[in-house]
């Protein structure tokens, strides 16, 4: 923490710089979507009067420090010292041309790739502008000038001119032109590994939407149904609208909330609520991840990574094998699980709705909730403010819905909405259970065929506005006049969804794969992080370990044998090199020790990682301790080395998580998790030291890299519980019971060969 708040320290990270690649990719400066939905300069940036420049992004800072990265973009093209970057937070009010573009949603660790390379030509542009004007307010080539901290002069500096003498509070009044020169950014600087958005919450100032109040803030709850398909038949709402500080009792059809002068007394209204409420409507949850095999699904065939609905032919004959295996894996439904609950602020004055929130989408969702709350989209405007993690959808969009609808109903005054913990556990999407069948073939130790089956959840619900007039936030589901639910559509495009690392990067003659995607409405899913490739991923990789093991290979050197892409192979030498021959410590008699290693390249073209896991298994209870991580990354040009660093580590925690503890509990009649007990995550006792090795490839573009570990450090835990007990354990979380069962049983089902 100290290191990342500008505290001189020694970095928790290696820094390798790589030799370049041959053939050299280009690197030359491209057109990105952010740039093109947003081609205005002025959008990205404004000169201010004195001393300032102001940044604008599409992209929310959601804990990840992006925010730090694309200032530092900024001040690198510019040639200004950081302090005097003003990066503005996403305001949907701004008009085009005037600040924050419209960059759609932060997410698929795209920040970078697209906001970032449309920052930096923005910057470089301006940059060259700046010293067009500069040379003829001069009467000198604007070659002979240089620029040192947003002042120009000539060479020898006998003359010189500011960034604001020259353009100082002017619009540029040009589109962006990418072809300007770029400067090379330092990924080792300290503004670069500088977080911006730490101090505040480290000395405990206010920072978070839940944090924005004051004495005119009224509160809002909101009465939840028992489970999905629950409707309000009856309430007597008397009582509670005569307690002392209850300013209003809202009810819109099944949608009930509170609005109060305090956060106790909304508690305590929205308890007497529950009590008086009369629900009808029966539940039908599939509770069970196996559930998924006998749903109605629609059914696509993966070519090169994207699903078409028409087969594509007969599959293709297979060589004779020496060796074939088949196994299945599967993945329960799993939440978001922000250690804070969800958040939002409301204020209407009677014509204009304003709301803070801490969405992923800030103009999707203004779109959204104009349609929910019947406004012209003219006059919603929503304001980015940063909220408790979020990992994807999570019930951000939804509690900005709640807070809207209670401000509206006590306009001109601001309404600070939040879930309560149950709220959250049981009404945020779920990231969707799955279920994986891989089937291969080997011929003298190399893969020769490969078959995959998924069977998913959608991955994506996000709020948008549907041609059907349908929605997917939450609280238009319940009104008087509801908005029809959503019906869960494929995400088709290339590696997404259910199919996202579900092409195996192994050089493999013939593969096929299929996705079942049920478009049941029976449990919300939507986007969590990685989305399918965390399962994909857990699922390929520990089936390739079992066919290394099967086969007596060693399984760095069967993957190697099976690889050609060198920025695959670095990042498993990688980490092999640091510890894989290394000999594991001796515990006491009932732990079991193993050491097990993974690795993919997040969505088959984004950051490229390595994973290796040793752990102690204790055979009496059943606990896995993971006793360290080594993780080594290829992300191209690295931009801060060490906001790469913090994406890795965090992925690598949460996905330790997800692995040894995480599943939502379910019964037919509703969600059972609504607190930490009834759905754990790893707590601080158990967390691990992480030794993270970065690749800096200065020749290649920055890869996106929030959700590149998840994946591979799950497969990599299961392949060492595995090398500590001889048990595959093929169905997550691997829990106690699970690890004691597979123990008592000496192995699980073994695969089929």
């Amino acid at each position: 923490i100290r290191f990342r708040i500008g505290d001189p320290q020694d970095p928790i990270w290696e820094l390798r710089t790589q030799a370049p690649l041959e053939p050299r990719a280009s690197t030359e400066p491209r057109l990105t979507q952010s740039t093109i939905d947003n081609p205005s300069l002025d959008t990205w940036i404004r000169i201010d009067d004195t001393d300032t420049i102001t940044i604008f992004t599409g992209k929310v800072e959601l804990g990840q420090g992006i925010h730090a990265a694309l200032a530092h973009i900024a001040a690198t093209e510019l040639q200004v010292n950081h302090e005097r970057i003003v990066l503005e937070s996403v305001d949907t009010q701004h008009l085009p041309g005037e600040g924050n573009p419209n960059e759609g949603h932060t997410s698929g660790s795209l920040s970078i790739e697209l906001g970032g390379e449309a920052i930096s030509a923005a910057c470089a542009h301006a940059r060259s502008l700046l010293l067009e004007r500069a040379s003829d307010q001069l009467g000198v080539p604007a070659e002979s000038l240089v620029i040192r901290d947003g002042t120009i002069s000539t060479t020898a500096g006998e003359t010189s001119t500011t960034y604001w003498e020259v353009y100082g509070g002017t619009a540029f009044d040009t589109d962006v032109d990418i072809s300007a020169e770029r400067i090379t950014v330092d990924p080792l600087a300290e503004a670069a590994n500088t977080r911006m958005d730490l101090r505040k919450k480290i000395f405990a100032e206010p920072t978070f939407v839940h944090d924005m109040m004051d004495e005119s803030t009224l509160h809002g709850r909101i009465l939840r149904p028992p489970h999905y398909d629950a409707r309000l038949s009856q309430l007597d709402a008397s009582a509670v609208e005569a307690m002392p500080g209850v300013v209003a009792v809202v009810r819109n059809g099944s949608f009930v909330g509170v609005v109060a002068e305090r956060e106790e007394i909304a508690d305590t209204a929205i308890d007497q609520l529950r009590t008086a409420a009369t629900w009808e409507g029966t539940a039908n949850i599939p509770s069970k991840t196996e559930d998924l095999l006998t749903q109605p699904a629609a059914e696509y065939d993966l070519v090169d990574g994207a699903p078409i609905s028409d087969h594509v032919g007969p599959l293709p004959e297979r060589p004779p094998s020496t060796f074939d295996m088949t196994a299945t894996y599967s993945k329960p439904f799993t939440m978001h699980a922000s250690l804070g609950p969800s958040a939002a602020v409301g204020m209407y004055d009677g014509t204009n709705l304003t709301v803070w929130s801490s969405t992923q989408g800030p103009y999707p969702l203004r779109l959204s909730l104009a349609q929910a709350v019947g406004l012209p989209a003219a006059n919603v405007r929503i304001r980015a403010a940063e909220g408790s993690g979020c990992y994807g959808h999570n019930g951000s969009d939804d509690v900005s819905l709640d807070a809207a609808l209670l401000a509206m109903a006590v306009p001109d005054q601001p309404v600070l909405t939040a879930w309560t913990r149950a709220d959250e556990h049981r009404w945020e999407p779920y990231g969707p259970a799955m279920i994986v069948k891989l089937s291969a073939d080997l011929v003298d130790g190399r893969l020769v065929a490969l078959d995959t089956e998924h069977w998913s959840y959608t991955h994506s619900t996000r709020p948008r506005v549907q041609s059907d007039g349908s929605t997917n936030l939450l609280a238009a589901w319940h009104l008087a006049e509801p908005m029809e639910r959503s019906v869960p559509q494929p995400m088709l495009h290339r590696y997404g969804g259910a199919h996202r690392n579900g092409d195996a990067p192994y050089e493999i003659a013939n593969k096929t794969g299929r996705v079942h995607l049920v478009q049941s409405r029976s449990v919300r899913t939507s986007a969590l992080r990685a989305l399918g490739a965390y399962t994909n991923v857990f699922a390929i990789e520990s089936f390739v370990d079992e066919m290394a093991h099967a086969h007596g290979a060693d399984p760095v050197q069967f993957r190697l044998n099976n690889l050609t892409n060198p920025r695959i192979r670095a990042v498993i030498e990688a980490v092999a090199q640091e510890a894989w021959h290394a000999p594991l410590p001796e515990g006491p008699p009932v732990e079991q020790r193993g050491r097990g290693i993974a690795f993919a390249q997040y969505k088959n073209s984004q950051t490229y990682l390595a994973a290796l896991v040793d752990l102690a298994v204790n055979t009496d209870t059943g606990l896995i301790n993971i006793v360290s991580a080594t993780l080594a990354a290829d992300s191209g040009r690295i931009i801060s080395a060490d906001g790469l660093s913090n994406q890795l580590e965090g992925g690598a925690v949460q996905a330790a998580s997800w692995t040894l503890k995480e599943q939502v509990q379910m019964e037919p009649g509703g969600i059972i998790s609504e607190d930490w007990d009834s759905y754990p995550i790893l707590r601080f006792s158990e967390s691990f030291p992480v030794r993270t090795i970065l690749l800096d490839r200065p020749d290649q573009r920055p890869l996106g890299c929030g959700e590149a570990s998840q994946g591979p450090m799950a497969a990599a835990i299961a392949n060492a519980v595995f090398a500590a007990t001889g048990c595959r354990l093929r169905q997550l979380p691997l829990t106690p019971d699970r690890v004691l069962q597979a123990l008592n049983d000496n192995s699980t089902t073994p695969p089929t060969n």
